[in-house]
């Protein structure tokens, strides 16, 4: 049987903060768009979840260096 995840447990897992960032990573980043269980209910599978979670990169994102800006210490 697949279990299923709602808003608040993936707010308490850590995995999104707030529902506007949810619904960029469903409109732009291939997040599951989840199923709706009611007027206002949606719930994810959470294999799928974790899926999405899996296929994301790990390392952090490399500091852009800025043209010209010498980052040597005197």
């Amino acid at each position: 049987m697949r279990r299923h995840v709602r808003y608040t447990d993936l707010e308490q897992r850590g995995i999104v903060n707030n529902r506007v960032t949810l619904t960029n990573w469903i409109r732009n980043q291939g997040f599951p768009p989840g199923r709706l269980i009611g007027p206002n209910t949606r719930v994810w599978d959470e294999e799928e979840v974790q899926r999405w979670l899996d296929s994301r990169p790990t390392e952090p994102k490399p500091t852009p260096r800025r043209e010209g800006v010498s980052h040597a210490l005197p």
